[in-house]
């Protein structure tokens, strides 16, 4: 499946056309190989390192989507490999 697509119907960016802008722009790692090519093909297995908002995410790809569903649906096509960031109110507090 193409890159952008498979980002598209994983729920990562709002369009497939936003998707392969920034494949294109070159922020997007496929096993650690830096990708220009918005048609690069993509399976299962694939580790993905790509920028969204103030966040690196790096994701393994479980499986290739039929349709872009419900997010629940499209949180099965990938496993998030970033520690979560806490949250501000998991902080402690600063003993001044």
């Amino acid at each position: 499946m193409r890159l952008d697509k498979w980002l598209w119907q994983a729920r990562f960016f709002r369009s497939r056309s936003i998707a392969a802008e920034v494949i294109a722009e070159g922020h997007v790692r496929v096993n650690g190989t830096r990708i220009s090519r918005p048609g690069r093909d993509v399976g299962a297995g694939d580790t993905l390192t790509f920028p969204q908002g103030n966040r690196i995410r790096v994701i393994r790809v479980l499986a290739l989507g039929i349709r872009r569903g419900p997010a629940t649906e499209a949180q099965e096509l990938y496993l998030d490999l970033d520690p979560q960031a806490p949250d501000s109110a998991d902080q402690p507090e600063s003993l001044e």
